[in-house]
């Protein structure tokens, strides 16, 4: 059976297979919002997004292909708005925590809903490596953005798609820390702070 991944499905097809694909989408979200990981079942979202089943293991083999395709439309949504502003900040570490700052403070508004996904962008494997790259490249794109100071800046250097990978990483693992309760939000913002100043100093 071929398929038609998240990431393929974002920017391609037909006008009513990218509702389709919004509709999944919004329904996913939906039911995580409410009961976390373990809520999203994929007849439930083929319900609610009024699809049928086949339709929807054709647009998202899995709930993780789902749930990782979620993170990637929050991140191009944040992606979006660096786009059109000039990050607050005098040094590419104000900048860095300013862009991460208002995007983990979102994420903590709905725990559930981050918590499903920050645990199925850990448990993808090979099979959401298209997905997974998506997001990796909203975040190079995201915070290069801060460091540089220029909403226009589009293409990370190697050394910076380096750098924000190493802080990605980080700060994944302070909201892995977060969302399994070992660790508080302030921690989080800590960790990433200390893992940006280092880097960017």
């Amino acid at each position: 059976m071929t398929t038609t991944t998240g990431t393929e499905a974002s920017s391609a097809g037909s006008a009513a297979q990218r509702e389709r694909r919004k509709r999944i989408l919004d329904a996913t979200i939906a039911l995580a919002s409410e009961g976390g990981f373990d809520a999203v079942q994929m007849r439930t979202v083929a319900d609610d997004a009024e699809v049928a089943l086949g339709t929807l293991y054709r647009y998202f083999p899995s709930k993780i292909h789902l749930l990782v395709s979620a993170l990637d439309r929050e991140f191009e949504r944040a992606e979006r708005r660096t786009a059109e502003l000039a990050v607050p900040g005098d040094t590419p570490h104000e900048r860095v925590m300013f862009i991460l700052g208002r995007t983990t403070a979102a994420l903590q508004k709905s725990p559930l809903l981050t918590e499903a996904m920050v645990r199925a962008f850990m448990f993808a494997d090979a099979s959401v490596a298209g997905e997974i790259h998506q997001v990796g490249t909203r975040l190079i794109t995201m915070i290069s953005r801060a460091m540089t100071g220029s909403p226009y800046h589009s293409q990370a250097t190697e050394e910076e798609a380096a750098i924000v990978r190493v802080i990605s990483d980080v700060w994944l693992a302070a909201l892995v820390g977060w969302v399994t309760g070992r660790t508080t939000a302030e921690d989080v913002e800590k960790q990433i702070d200390v893992a940006v100043r280092l880097l960017l100093r």
